[in-house]
């Protein structure tokens, strides 16, 4: 981590729903599938059809939808097709993928074109009902669940800033402001970030008169209780790794904040097995804005 710099990360734009969901159903033979589309406009869903991908992907462009229902098999573009613009315009617009063909490498595409749920014709009404509300409810469950949590958290989060006497009081701070900023940021509850944002505004306030307070004497006065500190880091963390007998490559990436890393940390667990995670202060004046 670059340094305990405690700024919001850049917030998705996120939009409110309104209570009707909405369904697009693109099927070349949309004029047969009126039976379930009328259980399902009963239900309160509101509908709309495309017959060929095309439509569909003007369509979508045009308005927002919650769900695509989308027929594999259907002349000029076919759905894996549609499937892959689709993701170009809209990544987490959720798509079920209605197919008569049940070929596992067919299956195995569009799951791995990561669609929502994978349906065989003929499909009934009760069966897309199920997975309308599988789809939905889980977006609903998990904005609910966090929120909660969160609500929770909230007071002994402030709590917190009070009592906070070490360095490592405030990177645990930190660490689970920027927890609770990414869970919000991924259920896409924009109120709650916006108490979130204030919250963390609050704790630079309390974080400042820390720093002040002991900064002076991180600097004049190192001892075990000093943090990291940007001028003692390769001394401290990388000069003990490097031994003359393995090869040694050393990745320096400037300005990394902890929620920047928290982001992409999964992709390098993926690639590489991590020892330990730390942390190290800037020295002020810090050398870039």
């Amino acid at each position: 981590m670059n340094k305990v710099n405690l700024q919001p990360i850049q917030k998705n734009n996120f939009f409110l729903m309104s209570n009707t969901v909405r369904i697009l159903w693109c099927d070349d033979e949309a004029d047969l599938l009126r039976p379930q589309i009328k259980f399902l406009e009963d239900k309160g869903y509101e509908l709309a059809t495309a017959t060929n991908g095309f439509d569909a992907l003007d369509m979508i462009k045009e308005a927002s939808y919650d769900i695509l229902f989308l027929d594999e098999s259907m002349p000029g573009m076919n759905g894996l097709e549609v499937l892959s613009k689709v993701k170009e315009l809209r990544p987490y617009l959720p798509v079920v993928m209605i197919t008569k063909n049940e070929e596992e490498n067919l299956m195995d595409d569009a799951i791995g074109s990561q669609i929502a749920d994978y349906l065989i014709k003929p499909v009934r009404p009760t069966q897309l009902q199920l997975t309308i509300k599988k789809i939905i409810d889980n977006k609903r469950l998990i904005e609910v669940k966090t929120t909660s949590n969160y609500q929770q958290e909230f007071q002994k989060i402030f709590v917190q800033f009070s009592n906070n006497e070490t360095w490592q009081d405030w990177v645990e701070t930190y660490k689970k402001l920027i927890y609770w900023e990414i869970e919000l940021d991924k259920a896409g509850n924009s109120d709650m970030f916006e108490v979130l944002t204030m919250q963390k505004k609050e704790a630079n306030v309390e974080f400042y008169k820390f720093f002040t307070k002991n900064y002076i004497n991180w600097i004049n006065k190192p001892s075990k209780e000093t943090p990291i500190l940007s001028h003692h880091l390769f001394q401290s963390k990388i000069l003990p790794k490097i031994k003359e007998e393995t090869p040694t490559v050393m990745v320096l990436i400037d300005n990394l904040r902890f929620d920047q890393w928290r982001v992409i940390q999964p992709m390098i667990s993926e690639l590489f097995t991590i020892h330990d995670e730390d942390v190290f202060f800037s020295i002020l004046p810090a050398s870039t804005q």
